[in-house]
């Protein structure tokens, strides 16, 4: 009789064990699987990267940029001075591609790559074709390699453009618009495809 419970209660034991060991693999399981379920989050882009185009006719025409946001700080004549040059985006400077050859301000602008640069003021705009595209800012940038200069004015808006956005608009088949936005600043001028 003495043996018989011995046994019973080293049976009991066992069994306690083996059920508190599997109660506790569980438990490690169910941590395991919470740990692969938490995803690193994304960092945010602070200056994503845009292109925007459109095709004028026989014209196409391409814009690449980074396009930053305001995030509540005063862009034009605080985070960019007034009267100096400017890549007209963020990061690398912005490019603008044409395969026909475009009339702006009364003067031709060939068919190509070109930096795109502004120069902004209070009341007006100075806008430049370079030809030294693929630069980071305006680290490289010459005013000798400059094509086309003209001065555009600038339109205040009520409402803030939080993210530098371009746009190219079709007016007419020979005929086309450029326009920038950021902060409370529009600039927008016209293009026509040389026939």
């Amino acid at each position: 009789m003495r043996k018989l419970l011995t046994i019973l209660c080293f049976a009991i034991l066992v069994v306690g064990c083996k059920n508190q060991n599997k109660s506790k693999k569980k438990e490690i399981h169910i941590q395991h699987e919470t740990k692969q379920q938490v995803k690193p989050t994304k960092k945010k882009v602070l200056s994503p990267h845009e292109t925007t185009m459109s095709m004028i006719g026989d014209a196409h025409i391409h814009i690449d940029y980074s396009s930053p946001g305001v995030r509540n700080r005063i862009i034009f004549g605080g985070l960019l001075a007034y009267d100096m040059v400017w890549q007209a985006g963020a990061h690398n400077a912005t490019w603008l591609e044409t395969n026909q050859d475009l009339i702006l301000d009364g003067k031709t602008l060939p068919a190509g790559k070109y930096g795109f640069f502004t120069i902004p003021s209070k009341k007006e705009w100075t806008i430049i074709f370079n030809t030294n595209w693929d630069q980071h800012g305006k680290d490289e940038y010459d005013e000798k390699e400059d094509v086309l200069r003209f001065k555009v004015k600038s339109i205040l808006s009520e409402t803030t453009t939080e993210h530098l956005d371009y746009k190219v608009k079709k007016i007419s088949d020979t005929e086309g618009s450029i326009s920038l936005a950021w902060e409370k600043v529009l600039i927008d001028f016209n293009f026509i495809v040389k026939q």
